[in-house]
């Protein structure tokens, strides 16, 4: 069974998405504070997390924040009446794989858990890459998940991941940002790109010799971006 982990300080309000997640067949957990959301995240790796932001003892962008550090990629979707694109993005920047603002409606959020679920097992099943990839003094191992740069490996956040994979995959051919926003983070709307363009400067910034003058993860003005070998 399915299991749902949903971090949410308001009793009533995690009940009820309790109660209606176990009708559609899901298996749910509940924790009512960050610390203890984390630890039974960490312990149980659930098959997605629904996860407020303004928890008591440690907020839901630093539980995020810490499972990603981890390298625990499960999807999360956020919950917050702060619905502002500052905040969205952050929670996007830190991982978060959706986020719904309240007050929210409940079909709308049963359907969004649903095409998370599909999204990761889909992600799950496809064999992205089987061979290791290099360009410049970078190697990427899909085998070992693992990446390095001139023989020392480079710690990258899940999402990060994701997106060099994308970029790999398309062997040097250009990844316009709502080709990348829908398939690592799984928007179509342009609102959201910037966290494409933020997530791209963190890889330069690891990955190429001078991020400002990268010479390997480029930009294609006015359409998005490719890796160059």
């Amino acid at each position: 069974m399915t299991r749902v982990l949903v971090i949410e300080d308001n009793r009533n309000l995690a009940t009820g998405l309790r109660n209606n997640l176990e009708i559609e067949g899901y298996e749910v957990s509940i924790a009512g504070d960050g610390t203890s959301g984390l630890a039974l995240a960490r312990s149980t790796l659930p098959d997605l997390i629904i996860l407020d932001v303004m928890l008591p003892g440690m907020d839901g962008y630093r539980v995020l924040k810490t499972l990603r550090e981890d390298g625990i990629d499960t999807p999360v979707l956020i919950l917050s009446a702060r619905g502002e694109e500052t905040d969205k993005v952050l929670g996007f920047h830190l991982g978060a794989d959706d986020y719904v603002a309240k007050p929210f409606g409940l079909l709308e959020l049963l359907a969004r858990v649903d095409a998370l679920l599909r999204r990761a097992a889909s992600a799950n099943a496809k064999h992205k890459l089987s061979t290791p990839v290099t360009f410049g003094d970078v190697q990427v191992d899909p085998g070992t998940h693992t990446v390095r740069r001139g023989g020392e490996a480079v710690t990258l956040r899940p999402k990060e991941y994701d997106l060099l994979i994308a970029l790999l995959q398309r062997r040097g051919q250009v990844a316009s940002r709502a080709e990348l926003l829908e398939e690592v983070w799984g928007y179509s709307g342009e609102v959201y790109s910037r966290t494409v363009d933020t997530h791209v400067a963190e890889l330069r910034r690891k990955l190429e010799e001078n991020a400002a003058e990268p010479r390997h993860i480029l930009t294609v003005r006015k359409t998005g971006y490719r890796i160059q070998p």
